[in-house]
Protein backbone atom coordinates (compact mmCIF):
# COMPACT_ATOMS: atom_id res chain seq x y z
CA UNK A 1 0.00 0.00 0.00
CA UNK A 2 1.42 3.39 -0.96
CA UNK A 3 2.48 5.87 1.70
CA UNK A 4 0.86 9.31 1.74
CA UNK A 5 2.84 12.46 2.64
CA UNK A 6 0.62 13.30 5.60
CA UNK A 7 1.65 14.01 9.16
CA UNK A 8 -0.22 11.88 11.73
CA UNK A 9 -1.53 15.01 13.47
CA UNK A 10 -3.01 16.18 10.17
CA UNK A 11 -4.75 12.82 9.64
CA UNK A 12 -6.25 12.97 13.14
CA UNK A 13 -7.34 16.59 12.68
CA UNK A 14 -9.15 15.67 9.48
CA UNK A 15 -10.78 12.66 11.15
CA UNK A 16 -11.97 14.90 13.98
CA UNK A 17 -13.51 17.42 11.57
CA UNK A 18 -15.30 14.71 9.58
CA UNK A 19 -16.50 13.15 12.84
CA UNK A 20 -18.03 16.45 13.98
CA UNK A 21 -20.09 16.94 10.84
CA UNK A 22 -21.36 13.36 10.73
CA UNK A 23 -21.88 12.85 14.46
CA UNK A 24 -18.90 10.66 15.50
CA UNK A 25 -17.28 11.58 18.84
CA UNK A 26 -13.52 10.98 19.36
CA UNK A 27 -13.17 7.88 21.52
CA UNK A 28 -10.08 9.43 23.15
CA UNK A 29 -12.28 12.28 24.40
CA UNK A 30 -14.72 9.82 25.99
CA UNK A 31 -11.87 7.82 27.50
CA UNK A 32 -10.34 10.98 29.02
CA UNK A 33 -13.65 11.92 30.65
CA UNK A 34 -13.97 8.41 32.18
CA UNK A 35 -10.35 7.57 32.96
CA UNK A 36 -11.14 7.15 36.64
CA UNK A 37 -13.77 4.53 35.78
CA UNK A 38 -11.56 2.28 33.66
CA UNK A 39 -11.36 -1.38 34.69
CA UNK A 40 -9.08 -3.89 33.02
CA UNK A 41 -11.02 -6.72 31.42
CA UNK A 42 -10.12 -9.86 29.51
CA UNK A 43 -11.53 -10.78 26.13
CA UNK A 44 -14.80 -12.72 26.41
CA UNK A 45 -14.43 -16.41 27.05
CA UNK A 46 -14.96 -18.35 23.86
CA UNK A 47 -13.92 -15.48 21.57
CA UNK A 48 -11.47 -17.04 19.07
CA UNK A 49 -9.34 -13.87 18.88
CA UNK A 50 -6.35 -15.47 17.15
CA UNK A 51 -8.55 -16.89 14.40
CA UNK A 52 -10.21 -13.54 13.62
CA UNK A 53 -9.10 -11.68 10.51
CA UNK A 54 -6.92 -8.56 11.15
CA UNK A 55 -9.80 -6.06 10.83
CA UNK A 56 -11.98 -8.11 13.19
CA UNK A 57 -9.10 -8.19 15.69
CA UNK A 58 -8.89 -4.39 15.58
CA UNK A 59 -12.65 -4.12 16.12
CA UNK A 60 -12.54 -6.65 18.99
CA UNK A 61 -9.75 -4.65 20.65
CA UNK A 62 -11.86 -1.50 20.34
CA UNK A 63 -14.95 -3.24 21.81
CA UNK A 64 -12.84 -4.41 24.74
CA UNK A 65 -11.81 -0.79 25.41
CA UNK A 66 -15.46 0.30 25.27
CA UNK A 67 -16.35 -2.31 27.90
CA UNK A 68 -13.37 -1.36 30.08
CA UNK A 69 -14.72 2.19 30.30
CA UNK A 70 -18.08 0.87 31.50
CA UNK A 71 -19.92 2.19 28.45
CA UNK A 72 -23.21 0.49 27.65
CA UNK A 73 -24.54 1.65 24.26
CA UNK A 74 -27.99 0.46 23.27
CA UNK A 75 -30.55 0.92 20.51
CA UNK A 76 -32.07 3.69 22.65
CA UNK A 77 -28.73 5.43 23.27
CA UNK A 78 -26.42 4.44 20.41
CA UNK A 79 -22.76 5.39 20.46
CA UNK A 80 -21.24 6.94 17.33
CA UNK A 81 -17.46 7.24 17.75
CA UNK A 82 -14.20 7.29 15.85
CA UNK A 83 -11.02 5.75 17.21
CA UNK A 84 -7.35 5.62 16.29
CA UNK A 85 -4.31 3.53 17.23
CA UNK A 86 -2.24 6.73 17.53
CA UNK A 87 -1.80 7.75 21.17
CA UNK A 88 -0.97 11.31 22.27
CA UNK A 89 2.60 11.63 23.54
CA UNK A 90 3.84 8.56 21.66
CA UNK A 91 5.45 8.15 18.23
CA UNK A 92 2.91 7.59 15.48
CA UNK A 93 2.46 3.91 14.59
CA UNK A 94 3.90 2.73 11.28
CA UNK A 95 0.43 1.77 10.10
CA UNK A 96 -1.96 4.50 11.18
CA UNK A 97 -5.56 3.33 11.48
CA UNK A 98 -8.80 5.21 11.98
CA UNK A 99 -11.98 3.36 12.94
CA UNK A 100 -15.55 4.66 12.73
CA UNK A 101 -18.26 2.82 14.69
CA UNK A 102 -21.99 3.03 15.28
CA UNK A 103 -22.78 0.83 18.31
CA UNK A 104 -26.44 0.12 18.96
CA UNK A 105 -27.51 1.46 15.55
CA UNK A 106 -29.97 -0.97 14.02
CA UNK A 107 -31.34 0.85 10.99
CA UNK A 108 -29.52 1.08 7.63
CA UNK A 109 -29.25 4.85 7.98
CA UNK A 110 -26.29 4.15 10.29
CA UNK A 111 -24.55 2.19 7.52
CA UNK A 112 -25.18 5.07 5.10
CA UNK A 113 -23.93 7.76 7.50
CA UNK A 114 -20.81 5.73 8.26
CA UNK A 115 -20.11 5.18 4.54
CA UNK A 116 -20.55 8.91 3.89
CA UNK A 117 -18.21 9.86 6.75
CA UNK A 118 -15.52 7.37 5.73
CA UNK A 119 -15.82 8.48 2.10
CA UNK A 120 -15.29 12.11 3.14
CA UNK A 121 -12.17 11.27 5.15
CA UNK A 122 -10.66 9.01 2.47
CA UNK A 123 -11.27 11.74 -0.11
CA UNK A 124 -9.54 14.30 2.11
CA UNK A 125 -6.54 12.06 2.75
CA UNK A 126 -6.10 10.60 -0.75
CA UNK A 127 -7.03 13.82 -2.59
CA UNK A 128 -9.34 11.86 -4.85
CA UNK A 129 -12.83 10.39 -4.73
CA UNK A 130 -12.68 6.71 -3.76
CA UNK A 131 -14.45 3.94 -5.63
CA UNK A 132 -17.06 2.50 -3.23
CA UNK A 133 -17.93 -1.18 -3.65
CA UNK A 134 -20.90 -2.52 -1.68
CA UNK A 135 -22.34 -5.97 -1.03
CA UNK A 136 -24.39 -7.81 1.58
CA UNK A 137 -23.46 -11.18 3.07
CA UNK A 138 -26.73 -11.29 4.98
CA UNK A 139 -27.50 -12.70 8.40
CA UNK A 140 -26.89 -16.23 9.75
CA UNK A 141 -29.81 -17.60 7.75
CA UNK A 142 -28.41 -16.07 4.56
CA UNK A 143 -24.86 -17.27 5.17
CA UNK A 144 -26.12 -20.81 5.76
CA UNK A 145 -27.98 -20.74 2.40
CA UNK A 146 -24.97 -19.22 0.66
CA UNK A 147 -22.63 -21.84 2.13
CA UNK A 148 -24.86 -24.61 0.81
CA UNK A 149 -24.80 -23.02 -2.64
CA UNK A 150 -21.00 -22.73 -2.54
CA UNK A 151 -20.70 -26.38 -1.49
CA UNK A 152 -22.82 -27.43 -4.48
CA UNK A 153 -20.87 -25.12 -6.79
CA UNK A 154 -17.47 -26.55 -5.85
CA UNK A 155 -18.79 -30.13 -6.01
CA UNK A 156 -20.28 -29.69 -9.49
CA UNK A 157 -17.42 -27.67 -10.95
CA UNK A 158 -14.43 -29.20 -9.20
CA UNK A 159 -13.10 -30.72 -12.40
CA UNK A 160 -12.80 -27.34 -14.17
CA UNK A 161 -11.68 -25.12 -11.28
CA UNK A 162 -8.08 -24.55 -10.15
CA UNK A 163 -7.02 -27.45 -7.92
CA UNK A 164 -5.86 -25.28 -5.02
CA UNK A 165 -9.28 -23.58 -4.93
CA UNK A 166 -11.06 -26.94 -4.75
CA UNK A 167 -8.68 -28.12 -2.00
CA UNK A 168 -9.22 -24.88 -0.07
CA UNK A 169 -13.02 -25.29 -0.33
CA UNK A 170 -12.78 -28.46 1.77
CA UNK A 171 -11.51 -26.32 4.69
CA UNK A 172 -12.99 -22.84 4.17
CA UNK A 173 -15.64 -22.11 1.53
CA UNK A 174 -15.36 -18.32 1.79
CA UNK A 175 -11.58 -18.38 1.49
CA UNK A 176 -11.90 -20.67 -1.54
CA UNK A 177 -14.42 -18.27 -3.10
CA UNK A 178 -12.05 -15.34 -2.54
CA UNK A 179 -9.25 -17.36 -4.12
CA UNK A 180 -11.40 -17.99 -7.18
CA UNK A 181 -12.18 -14.28 -7.43
CA UNK A 182 -8.47 -13.35 -7.19
CA UNK A 183 -7.71 -15.77 -10.04
CA UNK A 184 -10.53 -14.38 -12.21
CA UNK A 185 -12.33 -17.74 -12.24
CA UNK A 186 -15.51 -16.62 -10.47
CA UNK A 187 -17.79 -15.91 -13.42
CA UNK A 188 -20.39 -18.50 -12.33
CA UNK A 189 -19.80 -18.18 -8.59
CA UNK A 190 -23.08 -17.92 -6.61
CA UNK A 191 -23.95 -14.48 -5.22
CA UNK A 192 -24.84 -13.93 -1.57
CA UNK A 193 -27.47 -11.34 -2.50
CA UNK A 194 -29.44 -14.02 -4.35
CA UNK A 195 -29.95 -15.80 -1.02
CA UNK A 196 -30.70 -12.93 1.37
CA UNK A 197 -33.30 -13.50 4.07
CA UNK A 198 -36.25 -11.11 4.05
CA UNK A 199 -34.76 -9.02 6.87
CA UNK A 200 -31.35 -8.80 5.19
CA UNK A 201 -32.86 -7.99 1.81
CA UNK A 202 -34.89 -5.14 3.29
CA UNK A 203 -31.86 -3.78 5.17
CA UNK A 204 -29.70 -3.83 2.03
CA UNK A 205 -32.36 -2.25 -0.18
CA UNK A 206 -32.88 0.58 2.33
CA UNK A 207 -29.13 1.22 2.50
CA UNK A 208 -28.91 1.47 -1.29
CA UNK A 209 -31.86 3.87 -1.28
CA UNK A 210 -30.03 6.12 1.20
CA UNK A 211 -26.89 6.08 -0.95
CA UNK A 212 -28.86 6.92 -4.08
CA UNK A 213 -30.99 9.59 -2.39
CA UNK A 214 -27.84 11.32 -1.10
CA UNK A 215 -26.01 11.08 -4.46
CA UNK A 216 -23.35 8.80 -3.00
CA UNK A 217 -21.69 6.96 -5.90
CA UNK A 218 -21.25 3.21 -5.40
CA UNK A 219 -20.83 -0.04 -7.29
CA UNK A 220 -22.67 -3.26 -6.48
CA UNK A 221 -19.98 -5.87 -5.99
CA UNK A 222 -21.26 -9.45 -5.60
CA UNK A 223 -17.66 -10.67 -5.38
CA UNK A 224 -16.90 -8.55 -2.30
CA UNK A 225 -17.05 -11.11 0.52
CA UNK A 226 -16.64 -11.00 4.29
CA UNK A 227 -15.14 -14.11 5.80
CA UNK A 228 -15.57 -15.58 9.26
CA UNK A 229 -18.24 -15.31 11.92
CA UNK A 230 -17.44 -11.73 12.89
CA UNK A 231 -19.29 -10.08 10.00
CA UNK A 232 -22.87 -9.92 8.73
CA UNK A 233 -25.09 -8.03 6.28
CA UNK A 234 -23.51 -4.90 4.77
CA UNK A 235 -19.90 -5.02 3.72
CA UNK A 236 -18.08 -2.38 1.68
CA UNK A 237 -14.64 -1.21 0.64
CA UNK A 238 -13.19 2.01 -0.72
CA UNK A 239 -10.30 2.14 -3.16
CA UNK A 240 -8.00 4.87 -4.45
CA UNK A 241 -5.16 4.19 -6.85
CA UNK A 242 -6.44 0.63 -7.05
CA UNK A 243 -5.67 0.03 -3.37
CA UNK A 244 -8.13 -0.69 -0.56
CA UNK A 245 -8.10 2.31 1.79
CA UNK A 246 -11.12 1.42 3.93
CA UNK A 247 -13.16 -1.68 4.68
CA UNK A 248 -16.33 -1.96 6.74
CA UNK A 249 -19.19 -4.24 7.71
CA UNK A 250 -21.92 -4.98 10.21
CA UNK A 251 -20.63 -7.00 13.17
CA UNK A 252 -23.70 -7.67 15.33
CA UNK A 253 -22.57 -11.13 16.51
CA UNK A 254 -19.09 -9.92 17.46
CA UNK A 255 -20.59 -7.07 19.51
CA UNK A 256 -22.91 -9.51 21.28
CA UNK A 257 -19.90 -11.34 22.73
CA UNK A 258 -18.79 -8.18 24.54
CA UNK A 259 -22.19 -6.87 25.66
CA UNK A 260 -24.00 -10.17 26.36
CA UNK A 261 -27.09 -9.01 24.49
CA UNK A 262 -28.07 -8.00 20.99
CA UNK A 263 -26.21 -4.85 19.98
CA UNK A 264 -26.64 -4.10 16.27
CA UNK A 265 -23.44 -2.36 15.15
CA UNK A 266 -21.52 -1.33 12.06
CA UNK A 267 -17.93 -0.17 11.71
CA UNK A 268 -15.17 0.62 9.26
CA UNK A 269 -11.39 0.76 9.40
CA UNK A 270 -9.25 3.14 7.36
CA UNK A 271 -5.56 2.30 7.04
CA UNK A 272 -3.02 4.81 5.73
CA UNK A 273 0.67 3.96 6.13
CA UNK A 274 2.65 7.09 6.97
CA UNK A 275 6.35 7.83 6.58
CA UNK A 276 6.29 10.02 9.69
CA UNK A 277 6.93 8.64 13.17
CA UNK A 278 6.47 12.04 14.82
CA UNK A 279 5.21 12.14 18.39
CA UNK A 280 1.44 12.57 18.30
CA UNK A 281 0.23 15.79 19.88
CA UNK A 282 -2.82 15.88 22.17
CA UNK A 283 -5.88 16.72 20.11
CA UNK A 284 -7.38 20.10 20.91
CA UNK A 285 -10.79 21.28 19.82
CA UNK A 286 -10.87 24.96 20.69
CA UNK A 287 -13.91 25.71 18.55
CA UNK A 288 -16.98 24.94 20.60
CA UNK A 289 -19.89 24.30 18.25
CA UNK A 290 -22.13 27.32 17.82
CA UNK A 291 -24.67 25.24 15.92
CA UNK A 292 -26.17 21.82 16.56
CA UNK A 293 -28.20 20.44 13.67
CA UNK A 294 -31.28 18.44 14.78
CA UNK A 295 -33.25 16.33 12.28
CA UNK A 296 -36.76 14.92 12.53
CA UNK A 297 -37.75 12.26 10.01
CA UNK A 298 -35.99 10.40 7.23
CA UNK A 299 -36.40 13.18 4.66
CA UNK A 300 -34.48 15.52 6.95
CA UNK A 301 -31.80 12.89 7.58
CA UNK A 302 -31.21 12.45 3.87
CA UNK A 303 -31.01 16.20 3.35
CA UNK A 304 -28.55 16.61 6.23
CA UNK A 305 -26.29 13.92 4.74
CA UNK A 306 -26.24 15.81 1.46
CA UNK A 307 -25.39 19.04 3.32
CA UNK A 308 -22.67 17.66 5.62
CA UNK A 309 -19.69 18.11 3.30
CA UNK A 310 -20.80 21.56 2.16
CA UNK A 311 -21.06 22.73 5.79
CA UNK A 312 -17.71 21.11 6.64
CA UNK A 313 -15.90 22.75 3.74
CA UNK A 314 -17.31 26.10 4.92
CA UNK A 315 -15.58 25.41 8.30
CA UNK A 316 -18.69 26.32 10.26
CA UNK A 317 -18.51 25.53 14.02
CA UNK A 318 -21.29 22.95 13.71
CA UNK A 319 -21.97 19.39 14.76
CA UNK A 320 -24.84 16.96 14.29
CA UNK A 321 -25.86 13.38 15.03
CA UNK A 322 -27.22 12.24 11.69
CA UNK A 323 -27.32 8.55 12.57
CA UNK A 324 -29.25 9.08 15.83
CA UNK A 325 -32.91 8.73 14.92
CA UNK A 326 -34.48 9.60 18.28
CA UNK A 327 -35.27 13.31 18.66
CA UNK A 328 -35.07 12.93 22.44
CA UNK A 329 -31.55 11.51 22.20
CA UNK A 330 -30.50 14.22 19.75
CA UNK A 331 -31.77 16.91 22.14
CA UNK A 332 -30.00 15.25 25.07
CA UNK A 333 -26.71 15.37 23.16
CA UNK A 334 -27.39 18.98 22.12
CA UNK A 335 -28.01 20.01 25.73
CA UNK A 336 -24.64 18.56 26.74
CA UNK A 337 -22.91 20.74 24.12
CA UNK A 338 -24.98 23.82 25.07
CA UNK A 339 -24.67 25.66 21.73
CA UNK A 340 -26.04 29.19 21.19
CA UNK A 341 -28.08 27.98 18.20
CA UNK A 342 -30.09 24.96 17.09
CA UNK A 343 -30.72 24.22 13.43
CA UNK A 344 -33.95 22.25 13.11
CA UNK A 345 -35.21 20.37 10.10
CA UNK A 346 -38.37 18.28 10.07
CA UNK A 347 -40.23 16.65 7.22
CA UNK A 348 -41.98 19.90 6.28
CA UNK A 349 -38.71 21.83 6.17
CA UNK A 350 -36.98 19.08 4.19
CA UNK A 351 -39.71 19.11 1.56
CA UNK A 352 -39.57 22.91 1.42
CA UNK A 353 -35.74 22.80 1.38
CA UNK A 354 -35.37 25.02 4.40
CA UNK A 355 -34.35 24.90 8.09
CA UNK A 356 -35.37 26.69 11.26
CA UNK A 357 -32.57 28.55 13.07
CA UNK A 358 -33.39 28.90 16.78
CA UNK A 359 -31.41 31.19 19.09
CA UNK A 360 -31.58 29.34 22.41
CA UNK A 361 -31.09 32.37 24.67
CA UNK A 362 -34.06 34.29 23.25
CA UNK A 363 -36.07 31.41 21.68
CA UNK A 364 -36.34 33.49 18.51
CA UNK A 365 -36.62 31.52 15.28
CA UNK A 366 -36.06 32.27 11.62
CA UNK A 367 -36.61 30.17 8.51
CA UNK A 368 -33.61 29.88 6.18
CA UNK A 369 -33.72 28.37 2.67
CA UNK A 370 -31.05 25.72 2.13
CA UNK A 371 -29.68 27.74 -0.76
CA UNK A 372 -28.77 30.49 1.74
CA UNK A 373 -27.86 28.31 4.72
CA UNK A 374 -24.06 28.31 4.50
CA UNK A 375 -23.84 32.08 4.01
CA UNK A 376 -26.35 32.84 6.79
CA UNK A 377 -24.62 30.56 9.29
CA UNK A 378 -21.22 32.02 8.40
CA UNK A 379 -22.62 35.49 9.14
CA UNK A 380 -24.01 34.36 12.52
CA UNK A 381 -21.09 32.09 13.49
Amino acid sequence: MSTLPLRPDDVLRRAHLVGNYYGFTPFAQIAESRKGMKTRMAYPEGLPFESLDPVAQDVATFLKQVRELGLAPSVHEPLFVWHTNAAAGRPAPKNLTIQFHALGAERPIADAVLIRAVRSLVTDLAKEEPVIRVNSMGDKETRARFSRELTTFFRKNGGTLPERCVTCAKKDLMEAAELLISEACAEDLPSSTDHLSEASRKHFEELLEYLEDTATPYELSPHLLSRGGAWSDTCFEMRTDGEVRAWGSRYNDLARQFFKSSLPSVGALIRFPSSSRDVVKPMKDSRKPRFVFVHIGMEAKRESMRLADELRHARLPLTQSIGVESLTEQMRLAEKMNPPYLIIMGRKEALERAVILRERATHTESVIPLSELTARLAAVG
